[in-house]
């Protein structure tokens, strides 16, 4: 066994320790290309930004800047999570961020049939995936930025 320790919880490295953080790994970059496109959009098509927002959230009148600042702003956490930097803050928000589009989204679940809504439903297993990914963030050791 091999301990190893960078500032952070001791983790032995064993069988099954390493079968975990490949599927951690695997997790992480399946997490990253399903959000990345969420981010693309922001650049791609601010105009859907912006009907997203007055749809979901309420606000109307984001712009075409808000939306690439947005866009910007998710890119940095959305690398910084690729990369496994600063696990707690960028895995912590990834979760919070797929928490509150998962949440918000609630009267489409009420409604499954009607239109596209059927696909709302994807968001709870990537939910449980974000929130698993930061629960054992600590064992999310494979080519991740200490």
């Amino acid at each position: 066994m091999v301990e190893m320790n960078v500032d952070g919880p001791t983790v032995v490295s064993t069988p099954i320790t390493r079968r975990v953080s490949l599927v951690l790994l695997l997790t992480r970059i399946s997490i990253f290309i399903a959000m990345f496109i969420w981010v693309i959009d922001k650049f791609a098509r601010p105009e859907h930004v912006a009907a997203v927002f007055e749809s979901f959230y309420g606000i109307s009148g984001v712009g075409a800047l808000a939306s690439y600042a947005l866009g910007a702003v998710q890119l940095l956490i959305m690398l910084g999570f690729l990369i496994g930097f600063q696990k707690r803050i960028t895995y912590g928000l990834v979760l919070l961020m797929h928490t509150a589009s998962t949440l918000i989204s609630f009267p489409k679940y009420l409604a499954p049939f009607e239109s596209a809504n059927i696909l709302f439903y994807a968001a709870w297993p990537m939910l449980a995936a974000c929130f698993a990914l930061y629960y054992l963030r600590d064992l999310d050791t494979r080519a991740a930025v200490e």
